[in-house]
């Protein structure tokens, strides 16, 4: 029985691995805001525990800082460093990498995404405030 070889580039594994925890981020970032307000109106006791607020909070705050900055997001800098070590541009994208980068990514200047963070931000900001967590005593 032949055996069978495992043609794996690592780096564009990683590479997509790092694509899915950005991916991860910005879902908890958009999910959450919604599952705050849902969950106000539902009553739901959790989107008022302090840390996931707090986790939350920060997540954003420090998205919309880099924005402001002008920081290229870690995540991003990781990723493009591991798809160069996976072959640069001659390689062919992964099922990840095309599905997961088409809704992440998006094509404007770099004004309209600052200007959008800071908004999300605020409104953030705003929800913590209207809704506000609680510590357990």
């Amino acid at each position: 029985m032949a055996a069978v070889t495992w043609n794996v580039n690592w780096y564009t594994v990683l590479a997509d691995l790092i694509l899915a925890i950005h991916f991860a981020f910005v879902l908890f970032v958009l999910g959450g805001f919604v599952v705050i307000w849902v969950g106000y109106f539902l009553r739901w006791p959790f989107v008022q525990n302090f840390r996931f607020r707090l986790i939350h909070l920060l997540a954003m705050g420090f998205v919309a800082l880099e924005a402001v900055v002008g920081m290229i997001c870690p995540l991003t800098t990781w990723e493009n460093q591991l798809r160069l070590r996976a072959g640069g541009e001659a390689y062919q994208e992964s099922f990840v990498q095309h599905w997961l980068g088409r809704i992440l990514f998006y094509q404007a200047s770099e004004t309209v995404f600052t200007l959008a963070y800071v908004a999300f931000f605020a409104l953030i900001v705003l929800t913590f405030w209207k809704i506000p967590p609680r510590r357990r005593l």
